[in-house]
């Protein structure tokens, strides 16, 4: 599995993706009696917007929630439920503590009816937990614990995007491929343990081995022990669980060691974001799991150059359209209900089929897993991009039914 030729392997199995901006089949009734508490709609976008999840969501996602906005209200015009929506933000500075703390405030000082996005594991665990004990709407789109639709689930809590245990799927790629010993580098958080577990259970079901598992602090700019102390195990693989800030240190400090030529690099999950911050050289080659592809066809071009109007030139992640998602699909949600009642309004979410520009092949389980096909990507070469951005080609679709784990038998809604 050593070779002197850089292979990066990213973990492939989610990946996401798009089809227009249709919501659920049959449509909302041509007219319905508006009952807004407030006498309007607001949704709270709560994430991280100054440190190392910013740029895969943060500030752009809370204008991929307000496009939204927009949409609804050009589709329904007069018609629409809700005629005053306002979105608010917050940073949680991916502490749960402080998301705790705004998450009670957008509930109760600012009248959140639904709050969307958080990632950071440890955060949205915070966040869910406030959500069940108001009875008020959170749908979680950044973070990828298993625990939301586990042993935390509510009956007011949906995770949209991804999770830990469909990350892990691609694991056996890799070990099909000759990587039988594995060192898993994480950080010391909810999501880099649940993480190492997924990944950890699912390498060893393909037939490896992990030698080693290696905790870090989170957040962590300097990965230089880490990486000495992976490599001296002389493993095949040395898997990296970081996200955003944090993984583009860690690969720029491993190509940087020399560990190219020592041992395959396995990323756990990456964004687009990640690509763009380190350059197409650092990560080229590199097989991944991506939720979604600004360029994969005409209906999510659309949406992204739309997006980049708005943003100064740049792409949206995964994270950025699932905003978009869960925002229309909330607000969809409130047409047919007539209402921004918690209770009636995840009456009409709960086992919904829906495609749109994020979710293809889309359905809301009974455990509150949004289902949907995933992509593996490859990261192109530099003589293969011809445009800012489009670093990626999409080599496969893992359906929907694949893609994500069974409903989960520790969600008991309670």
């Amino acid at each position: 599995m050593k070779t002197k030729n850089f292979r990066t392997l990213a973990i492939a199995s989610m990946a996401v993706a798009a089809l227009g901006l249709t919501s659920c089949a049959g449509g909302p009734p041509a007219a319905v009696k508006s009952e807004l508490s407030n006498g309007k709609v607001v949704i709270g976008v709560l994430n991280d917007q100054t440190g190392v999840y910013r740029d895969l969501s943060g500030p752009n996602s809370v204008i991929a929630v307000q496009m939204a906005v927009d949409d609804y209200k050009k589709k329904y015009g007069d018609k629409a439920v809700a005629q005053n929506i306002e979105v608010i933000s917050a940073d949680h500075q991916n502490k749960p503590d402080v998301a705790n703390t705004q998450a009670q405030q957008m509930y109760d000082r600012k009248d959140a009816d639904i709050i969307l996005d958080v990632p950071t594991s440890s955060a949205a665990l915070a966040v869910a937990k406030v959500a069940a004990e108001k009875k008020k709407l959170f749908i979680d789109v950044g973070a990828a614990t298993m625990e939301l639709t586990g042993a935390s689930c509510n009956p007011y809590t949906y995770h949209w995007a991804y999770n830990t245990k469909m990350l892990a799927k691609g694991a056996k790629g890799v070990v099909d491929n000759g990587g039988k010993k594995w060192v898993i580098i994480y950080p010391d958080y909810a999501f880099g343990q649940d993480m190492n577990k997924s990944f950890s259970e699912a390498v060893e079901a393909a037939g490896g081995s992990v030698i080693e598992s290696i905790a870090t602090p989170f957040p962590n700019d300097n990965f230089a022990t880490f990486i000495t102390r992976a490599a001296a195990d002389d493993p095949d693989v040395i898997g990296i669980m970081a996200a955003g800030g944090d993984l583009v240190n860690f690969v720029k400090q491993y190509n940087q060691a020399g560990m190219r030529a020592k041992a395959d690099l396995a990323v756990g999950l990456m964004f687009i974001t990640d690509i763009h911050s380190l350059g197409v050289k650092e990560f080229a080659g590199t097989t991944f799991t991506d939720a979604w592809y600004w360029n994969y066809d005409a209906e999510n071009r659309a949406f992204a150059d739309r997006f980049s109007k708005l943003t100064n030139g740049s792409r949206p992640t995964f994270a950025h359209a699932g905003n978009y998602s869960a925002a229309t699909q909330y607000l969809e949600a409130v047409q047919r209900a007539g209402t921004d009642d918690p209770d009636k309004v995840r009456a009409q979410l709960d086992g919904l089929k829906v495609n749109d520009v994020f979710l293809r092949n889309g359905e809301i389980r009974s455990d509150h897993s949004v289902i949907h096909d995933t992509y593996v990507a490859k990261v192109k070469s530099e003589d293969q991009v011809t445009e800012p951005w489009d670093y990626e080609d999409i080599i496969a679709t893992i359906p929907a039914d694949q893609a994500f784990p069974e409903v989960n038998s520790a969600c008991t809604m309670k």
